[in-house]
């Protein structure tokens, strides 16, 4: 029989050994939720399949931490989406139903500037314990792509990016196609950027987060950080994201430690002097996030930083947004509302911009001077920019834009069903778009192409055309059942606009979408013409007037014939009417949209052809 002093004796130990286990398993459970990039030195970022499984084994112990597929890829695998909300419901119809500050963030778009990826595997938990502990912003839902290039992060290899310091291997910039994802959001060659417009409309955030790593010049700063540009976002949001929102990052950074610059546009040569502001088209992530009035974001690192200051950076960075939407979530939420609203309401849109080189803002730089040596490769002198030489300096970067061409938004456009390849771009961005069911006659403008240029060099795979000049006119086309309108008056109207417009800077006409009907199709013998333009001149003397005209007035074409017979052609009715013609046509007359209403009826019934 066990005495009293042999009893307390038991129960200590029980104790302490009780208290063991728990801090035993509370070490597991706390290594368990380490990253591949804690786990294995911080110069190391994760594989794909160590990502995935990271964010399932989150999914599986966080009831706030849901993960689902969203879409396909040109790799074969599935595009993953990680919701994390404190309503454990983790869909984007609650969210909105709650009025949630949605904050989407993008990762691995270029999986050899794999910070974000890291950073936001140890947020994604950091967020969930928060949570679990009910000390999260419940005002804040967050969506994360753990890698949105996944074919690019699967050509993992130590040899990428050869001058980026660290991690040890990571992916590779093309994807599978051999892309540049970062250029493909309005034209979507690849499976990617198609999932990823459903998965943004799904989403429709509020805040949109792409992390990068920056690698144009070297300098101080770990952290840079290119904002969408003001003047394009425009209105009040463009005032706030740029004297507001942007200001209080900025100063938050430099408190914890990462004072910022905006993102450095300058490659390779001296920054003392400032720089342009880099100039987010819609080609670009926040370029296209802006379209839809996002506050957008693109978080640069600098690739020659230790790694792991530079994920810490992209850390810091991610939840200084999310503490600040949070805390400021009244004011966000109002001037994304005014912005809609305000959208729905303007007439003039512009659709291609110019730097004004006048207007400045003034940040503090922590540079390196440029210098000159003698190349150890060459033998000649190259520049360098010498580490050992800092400097701190006030520069001037230029950022603010004005319009070079704007457009008057028409009411509605046609867009004929051979244009498939665009019908699809446009549902795949929800925009709202009804397809007659009956032939008539209507009355459009339409554009005739007269001037353009082309690259000469394959962009993308594309050789994107630029300058494009056109000229509009009247005419009535034939509606045939299957062919679509587009009614401008929808939360996408900006997108359709810069995407239709073919003089706009990113629109499908200069991604080449158009090319065919640049390309003349039908034509005619000289032998076998020639009598048909003497005759058609003897029955049409004005067109023979225009012929004498200009031969009396420009000599090379009075001694050229095959050009004397070409301007016959082009002024007789047998000149190929869609040469040149741009196929989408706008609704700018009043009665013609009004008298469709009989025909579409009613909104509802609108709705009802789209899901049909």
């Amino acid at each position: 029989m066990m005495n009293q002093s042999t009893m307390k004796i038991s129960h200590t130990k029980k104790i302490k050994l009780s208290l063991l286990l728990i801090l035993i398993l509370t070490s597991f459970q706390s290594n368990a939720q380490l990253t591949p990039f804690e786990l294995k030195g911080k110069n190391y970022t994760a594989t794909y399949k160590e990502c995935i499984d990271y964010y399932t084994k989150l999914d599986q112990a966080f009831n706030c931490v849901s993960m689902q597929t969203m879409g396909a890829t040109d790799a074969g695998e599935p595009l993953h989406i990680i919701l994390i909300s404190s309503d454990k419901k983790n869909t984007p119809e609650d969210w909105h139903k709650k009025n949630r500050m949605i904050i989407l963030i993008n990762n691995g778009i270029h999986p050899g500037e794999p910070d974000g990826i890291d950073a936001s595997m140890m947020m994604t938990r950091d967020i969930a314990n928060k949570m679990e502990q009910d000390s999260f912003p419940k005002n804040i839902a967050i969506a994360i792509i753990p890698v949105y290039n996944i074919g690019g992060c699967l050509l993992r290899s130590e040899f990428n990016r050869v001058d980026q310091n660290g991690p040890e291997s990571f992916g590779s910039r093309g994807n599978s196609q051999n892309l540049d994802l970062n250029r493909d959001f309005i034209k979507c060659d690849s499976k990617e950027a198609r999932s990823f417009s459903q998965l943004f409309h799904w989403l429709q955030p509020d805040i949109f987060i792409d992390n990068h790593v920056s690698d144009g010049a070297d300098y101080q700063h770990v952290m840079t950080l290119a904002t969408t540009q003001h003047n394009k976002l425009g209105g009040k949001m463009g005032k706030y994201i740029h004297d507001v929102f942007d200001t209080a990052l900025f100063d938050q950074m430099k408190a914890k430690n990462y004072p910022m610059i905006p993102y450095v546009n300058v490659w390779g040569q001296d920054a003392i002097n400032g720089w342009t502001q880099f100039f987010d088209a819609p080609r670009y992530s926040s370029g296209y996030a802006a379209l839809f009035n996002t506050f957008a974001f693109t978080i640069e690192t600098h690739m020659l930083k230790p790694y792991d200051q530079r994920v810490d950076a992209t850390y810091e960075l991610m939840q200084t947004i999310v503490d600040y939407a949070s805390t400021n979530y009244d004011t966000l939420k109002a001037l994304r509302k005014t912005a809609n609203e305000s959208m729905l309401e303007q007439t003039y849109f512009p659709i291609a911009w110019k730097n004004d080189e006048t207007k400045f803002s003034e940040y503090e730089f922590h540079g390196y001077q440029y210098k000159t040596r003698t190349s150890k490769v060459s033998g000649l002198p190259v520049n360098y920019y010498d580490r050992n030489d800092a400097y701190s300096k006030m520069i001037k970067i230029k950022d603010t834009y004005i319009p070079s061409i704007t457009v008057k938004a028409p009411l509605a456009y046609i867009i004929p069903q051979g244009c498939w390849k665009i019908i699809e771009l446009l549902k795949d961005n929800q925009v709202e778009m009804i397809c007659f069911d009956e032939d008539q006659n209507l009355d459009v403008e339409a554009y005739k192409i007269t001037n353009y240029k082309s690259n000469a060099t394959p962009y993308e795979g594309h050789h994107a055309n630029y300058k494009v000049e056109i000229e509009s006119f009247e005419k009535q086309i034939e509606i045939r059942p299957g062919d679509y309108y587009i009614p401008i008056n929808q939360t996408k109207k900006r997108f359709i606009i810069e995407v239709l417009e073919p003089h706009a800077s990113d629109s499908y006409f200069s991604w080449n979408f158009f090319d065919a009907f640049l390309i003349q199709k039908e034509g005619y013998s000289d032998y076998a013409y020639e009598d048909y333009a003497a005759n058609y001149l003897d029955m049409h003397p004005e067109v023979k007037s225009l012929l004498i005209e200009k031969s009396t007035r420009d000599t090379a074409f009075a001694k050229n014939a095959s050009d004397q017979l070409e301007f016959v052609y082009r002024h007789s009715p047998y000149v190929e009417p869609r040469h040149n013609i741009y196929p989408i046509y706008r609704i700018v007359n009043s009665q013609t949209a009004e008298s469709l209403k009989p025909i579409f009826n009613n909104e509802a019934e609108i709705k009802n052809k789209e899901d049909e």
